[in-house]
């Protein structure tokens, strides 16, 4: 089969890697165009770049696919089907009508569940036991279209960067078995819908007057990146694991003991893993030794 790929983030190099494994003609690569980052601002590729030119495959990074010279190159490949998955553009009627299969997407959420840009922070921040993926054909909605083929994943305490891997990888199998074995489309309910609005900088900061079992999901929820954070003597930390404890508190953000336990709005949150700005991630024994956080002191 003549498949447009169209992705751009690690989530998306899975799948792609399982269409050339299982032997589809994948005729080209769509993903973000490369973008500054780090210290020095230097262009960096997307995941999806570096994997499909390692394989081979022409890459295409168009800003937008609204122009009419866009959506006549994209029409020009001549493909029996696109696969997407998190490409990062809103594709319109012209591209999603371009293949003869038209467009389907690999979705990190169990639709009509966490439609929208962050289906696995939301799913985590909610506290939902249960997230998967959702094969569907795509319509000018967002993720409102049919679904093809459904697969759960449980959460089980996991952090986003954990499910992003595991979802990555039931996704690229998933999409292969409903290619394998099309079943037919069915219609998504409206009831149970919800909206994975994208991740605020906001909701990063810790609010100690929360309880401690909601702070240790939003600690999950933006681990490793870009981390939930509080700050201490004008520096922020960033906490990257916690446990969640019932029986202790104090005033909320108040340090609690030598150990760096952290009273909250009910219950405390025992920090596992810390990050300073710039450094590597440590256990809290080892950022006490060179940034002393006493007793008694309240986190903003």
């Amino acid at each position: 089969m003549r498949i447009i790929f169209m992705g751009s983030p690690d989530f998306a190099v899975p799948s792609l890697e399982a269409l050339v494994a299982a032997g589809h003609d994948v005729i080209a690569a769509y993903c973000q165009p490369p973008r500054p980052a780090g210290r020095g601002k230097a262009e960096r590729k997307t995941s999806v770049h570096v994997a499909a030119e390692a394989l081979g495959i022409p890459v295409r990074t168009p800003r937008s696919l609204r122009t009419a010279e866009a959506q006549a190159e994209f029409a020009a490949l001549d493909s029996d089907l696109a696969a997407v998955a998190a490409y990062g553009l809103i594709l319109p009627p012209e591209i999603l009508e371009a293949p003869r299969g038209g467009c389907i997407n690999v979705h990190a959420s169990l639709l009509p569940r966490w439609r929208g840009a962050a289906p696995i922070q939301r799913a985590i921040l909610a506290g939902d036991e249960v997230s998967g993926v959702t094969i569907m054909r795509m319509d000018e909605g967002l993720d409102t279209g049919p679904m093809l083929l459904r697969r759960e994943l449980a959460i089980d305490g996991k952090n986003a960067g954990q499910m992003t891997d595991e979802l990555a990888k039931l996704g690229a199998s998933v999409l292969i078995e409903w290619l394998n074995h099309p079943t037919s489309a069915k219609t998504q309910p409206e009831d149970g819908a919800t909206y994975a609005a994208k991740i605020a900088k906001a909701e990063t900061r810790i609010d100690w007057s929360r309880p401690a079992t909601g702070i240790e999901r939003q600690i999950r929820a933006f681990a490793p990146v870009p981390g939930a954070w509080f700050e201490v003597a004008g520096e922020r930390i960033k906490l990257l694991e916690a446990i969640a404890v019932d029986d202790r508190s104090g005033t909320p953000g108040e340090v609690l003991d030598d150990s760096l336990d952290i009273s909250c709005g009910a219950g405390s949150i025992r920090p596992v893993r810390v990050q300073r700005a710039g450094r590597g991630a440590m256990n809290p024994v080892k950022l006490l030794r060179g940034f002393p956080i006493a007793r008694g002191t309240i986190l903003k």
